[in-house]
């Protein structure tokens, strides 16, 4: 199985650092692609699709798993002629944990190397910006409001060196800021809050289980509304979420749905894998096993 490898070469942290170590011995089995600037790993998959590789391995956190989905969607027929990968480098790596594949290097490569191919859910967010339509993909997880805010105001020179804490102190930011309301209509019902979560599977940030009706082959997507997101609501979800790792029902609302709109009468912005995408108004839908994935 012809196979193409994009990479970030200039990622830091161990993981990144042991990948780079044995880039030589892993060279020889397949195609490496190093970027060079943002967005460069989207444009490497298009052209590794068009150049007839069959897989194509994003190598890195979930931002470069999120480019490189897009990157083989841009390819004509993209998804039917490419299988997608996932070597996980990055500090969280959501959707390599969602589909268990082990974080460990070599054990995670042996995985790629096998090729055992599974079907999966692949959700879209389709908004403007700059006058033009835009669709975008995602692999896992999605969020308007605080969330996307917090990721908005995140230091990125911060994260370099204290990780995942980096996204704390951004949400403390935005958690002094004054919210937008947002409203959400699907299956001819209307939510409305500060923060809504999306989930095509069932971890969002880690290992919190924020999302426990998901699965990657329903054709749904999971939506937690937050009404409130203030510090009497983080007292309230505190006990939960640090001893289960999940939101208690007492503080959100949630529904299931194929497609969905989410609009807000101010600014709000929204992010699409962790990483922020733009700004609402946004429409939300679902293809059902449209994704070709290696899994363990």
């Amino acid at each position: 199985m012809r196979t193409c490898v994009i990479f970030n070469p200039a990622a830091r942290g161990s993981k990144a650092r042991h990948f780079r170590h044995h880039l030589g011995e892993m060279a020889g089995q397949s195609a490496f692609k190093a970027t060079t600037a943002p967005g460069d790993a989207r444009r490497l998959a298009a052209e590794a699709v068009a150049d007839g590789f069959e897989l194509v391995v994003a190598a890195g956190g979930d931002g470069t798993v999120n480019e490189v989905l897009n990157g083989i969607g841009d390819a004509p027929d993209g998804f039917d002629r490419a299988r997608f990968g996932v070597l996980p480098l990055g500090t969280v790596n959501v959707f390599a944990r969602e589909l268990k594949i082990p974080l460990k290097l070599e054990r995670a490569w042996e995985i790629l190397r096998r090729g055992r191919e599974t079907r999966i859910d692949l959700p879209r967010a389709e908004f403007s910006t700059d006058g033009k339509n835009v669709r975008r993909y995602f692999a896992q997880l999605a969020g308007a409001g605080f969330d996307a805010r917090a990721i908005e105001l995140v230091n990125w020179p911060l994260k370099k060196k204290i990780g995942p804490l980096a996204y704390v102190v951004a949400g403390l930011k935005a958690l002094g800021e004054t919210k937008p309301e947002i409203t959400l209509r699907a299956n001819e019902e209307t939510f409305s809050g500060e923060l809504i979560l999306i989930g095509n599977g069932i971890f969002y940030g880690g290992s919190f289980g924020i999302f426990p009706g998901a699965d990657l082959h329903n054709g749904l997507l999971e939506v937690c509304v937050v009404p409130r997101v203030n510090f009497r609501t983080l007292l309230r979800c505190a006990p939960k979420f640090l001893v289960r790792r999940q939101l208690p029902d007492s503080v959100v609302r949630r529904c299931a749905t194929a497609a969905f709109e989410l609009t807000s009468e101010s600014p709000a912005s929204f992010e699409l894998d962790g990483e922020w995408a733009g700004h609402l108004p946004a429409r939300f839908s679902i293809e059902r096993e449209r994704l070709r994935v290696v899994v363990p």
